[in-house]
């Protein structure tokens, strides 16, 4: 079984980026549960989304010890890296919106937000780019199946750009 969470402020994207991720999961056959929260203040207010996959049945739905932690916001890194397991977790932050890392074993750095906006052209894209490092680091599914999910969710006007985003964040790391 693997967890990933990923966290940011809400507009960020991230609860599209995990259930782009939990369906590129779910094509490859694997068992996949998908859960998100926000604070009140929604856009702005701290966010985070969760996926859990495994080759068998998951029973309980919530994540315990995240394998990885995606943090594109100071305020998530604060907050959603605590249980990470400090041996074998990896906390993956936005070098440029987390200042002040937590101090953590494993930690990669990328310039989520300014890959986004400086090579595809606008911010909007910044959850893509982040899903394109995940998918990388995890090695949970493949290139194809991430790519194919984006073509399913994102905005057909938008699909070229979401596709480079994602294959930028991809070659990021």
């Amino acid at each position: 079984m693997k967890q990933l969470r990923l966290s940011g402020s809400g507009g960020q994207g991230v609860i599209t980026a995990a259930i782009i991720f939990a369906e590129a999961a779910m094509s490859e056959g694997r068992q996949v549960v998908q859960s998100q929260s926000y604070g009140p203040e929604a856009r702005g207010g701290a966010s985070k989304a969760e996926v859990i996959i495994d080759d068998a049945p998951i029973y309980h739905p919530k994540i315990i010890k995240p394998d990885i932690v995606l943090s594109l916001t100071q305020k998530a890194a604060d907050k959603y890296y605590k249980d990470l397991d400090n041996a074998a977790g990896l906390l993956v932050v936005d070098e440029d919106l987390v200042p002040n890392v937590p101090v953590f074993a494993n930690v990669i750095k990328v310039p989520v937000t300014r890959i986004a906006s400086e090579q595809v052209g606008k911010m909007l894209f910044t959850n893509i780019v982040a899903l394109g490092v995940l998918v990388k680091l995890s090695k949970l599914i493949s290139f194809e199946s991430a790519e194919m999910s984006v073509k399913g969710r994102v905005p057909i006007h938008t699909v070229e750009q979401n596709i480079k985003a994602l294959k930028l964040g991809y070659d990021a790391v």
